[in-house]
């Protein structure tokens, strides 16, 4: 399956509409009102100052990840190279999770407050003509002044893709991990629902993970459930978090259970013993997306 025909979430989320003018004259008060009633103000000084949420899909291969990174590209820093096209500036923009190198995205969020007079929706357009064909920005709205794309996310959902036969696909290889022995979707089934709960994932957590220094390590996974396709085994995670590698170390451990090499019922003394080395490999970066992410808007 190719790339561009993976899709994300559908968005539930609604525009938050403007009260009063759309178009405020310089100096004017601008109200913005979501559905709880929650306001936020903004004195214009000549231009539209506003927060904005934008919906990003990007093929991860020749990045090094979302954050801005000393030794290599990022996503954020060409995308800030195109917002600076458009708007003249570099505003702060604040992404709902740190995707790793190699890691693409369906439905990633970010959040900017710039001075403009361009409208939320024709953002996407303005922007897509400064970024590569790797990198779309597929929506636009104004949310409140305060809102954050990490902070405000409910939940994230992860889709990780696998190729189950031999032969690689000529087509889509970058966007799939082919395992070539084959899998018991039942057993990855049966596995997966082992992990949906509240638990301490520190068996899931590569080293390194700051959340894991500082004992961070306790998420809620609300539904976690394998599909097949022929070849095709998508696995889809959503959770209130994670930790670092979680999502790769959990698809490695489902391809253990579905391989016969784990008994799914396992799993709970897997997360119980808080011990990495029980658990499955860590599998590689270019089968992991990032779905879509939440928000009580």
């Amino acid at each position: 399956m190719p790339f561009n025909s993976v899709r994300a979430c559908p968005e539930d989320s609604k525009k938050l509409p403007l009260r009063g003018k759309t178009s405020p004259a310089p100096g004017e008060d601008v109200t913005i009102g979501d559905k709880r009633g929650n306001l936020a103000r903004k004195r214009l000084r000549g231009f539209y100052t506003m927060n904005f949420l934008l919906t990003l899909a990007y093929d991860g291969t020749n990045y090094c990840g979302f954050q801005v990174q000393p030794n290599g590209r990022s996503v954020a820093q060409t995308f800030q190279d195109a917002l600076q096209a458009v708007l003249g500036s570099r505003p702060d923009i604040k992404g709902c999770s740190r995707t790793d190198a190699g890691v693409h995205a369906l439905g990633f969020k970010l959040n900017f407050h710039a001075d403009t007079r361009i409208l939320a929706a024709k953002l996407p357009l303005a922007l897509n003509q400064h970024l590569p064909p790797d990198i779309r920005v597929l929506d636009a709205q104004v949310v409140p002044e305060d809102f954050h794309a990490r902070y405000a996310a409910h939940t994230k959902t992860y889709l990780y893709r696998i190729h189950n036969h031999p032969i690689d696909s000529p087509f889509d290889a970058a966007y799939y991990t082919r395992v070539p022995r084959h899998l018991d979707e039942a057993r990855m089934q049966a596995a997966a629902q082992q992990f949906v709960g509240r638990h301490d994932f520190l068996a899931l957590c590569a080293a390194g993970s700051s959340a894991a220094a500082h004992g961070d390590t306790v998420r809620t996974i609300t539904d976690c459930h394998v599909t097949r396709k022929g070849d095709e085994i998508d696995i889809e995670v959503t959770a209130d978090g994670y930790l670092y590698n979680m999502v790769r170390i959990l698809a490695g451990t489902l391809c253990e259970a579905g391989a016969g090499r784990l008994d799914p019922a396992e799993i709970p003394a897997i997360l119980e013993s808080r011990d990495r080395s029980r658990a499955g490999p860590t599998l590689p970066a270019k089968g992991l997306f990032l779905k879509c992410v939440e928000y009580d808007l």
